[in-house]
């Protein structure tokens, strides 16, 4: 399936150069002078080796044909992160290269999907929004107003989110999966 070069977004699998790759980021730019492009950061599937490409407005890219399987996810131990298959209940372990970046957004018992190329697994597509739980955040200091300044803020899976001054210890919030940003009290 072909998707233009504005359309591709962080977790899509492509086809490029004889290989699979992940994308990382994506960063459209438009200079000022010449045509917008989008710069994309991939990491190869089989190699794991990474590349910052540029992409031109007109240009198409092939996505990989993708098997989306609906899973649960269990529990990380020292084999990887396992997932449950919902219609078989049979059980799949993930590394955590496979995982880049997004193991600070798994929960137990959250439905994820698994995506599968000729039957292997190459990644999940995480949902766009998780909740988390602020173990634990800065003090608040006095006199800050709510719309002008962030502090930072450790989330129960262990990932660093930059919350505003008002939120504490112990609330849930929104998390962007995207870029990791805080969008609101759950």
């Amino acid at each position: 399936m072909k998707i233009s070069a504005f359309d591709i977004r962080p977790g899509n699998i492509l086809e490029y150069e004889k290989g699979l790759w992940r994308v990382l980021k994506t960063d459209f730019v438009k200079p000022g002078k010449g045509g917008a492009f989008v710069q994309v950061e991939m990491k190869n599937i089989e190699t794991g080796t990474k590349s910052n490409t540029r992409f031109r407005s007109g240009e198409t890219m092939e996505k990989a044909v993708v098997e989306p399987r609906t899973m649960q996810y269990l529990y990380a131990d020292a084999t990887g992160y396992v997932f449950m298959d919902n219609e078989n209940f049979e059980q799949l372990i993930l590394s955590e290269d496979l995982l880049e970046g997004q193991t600070g957004y798994l929960l137990p018992n959250t439905e994820i999907q698994v995506n599968l190329h000729n039957e292997r697994p190459i990644g999940v597509e995480l949902p766009p929004v998780v909740i988390l739980e602020v173990r634990e955040a800065e003090p608040s200091i006095k006199g800050q107003t709510a719309t002008g300044s962030y502090k930072s803020a450790q989330m129960e899976t262990g990932i660093t989110v930059m919350v505003p001054q008002f939120v504490n210890a112990g609330e849930k919030i929104r998390v962007n999966t995207v870029d990791g940003s805080y969008i609101d009290r759950a």
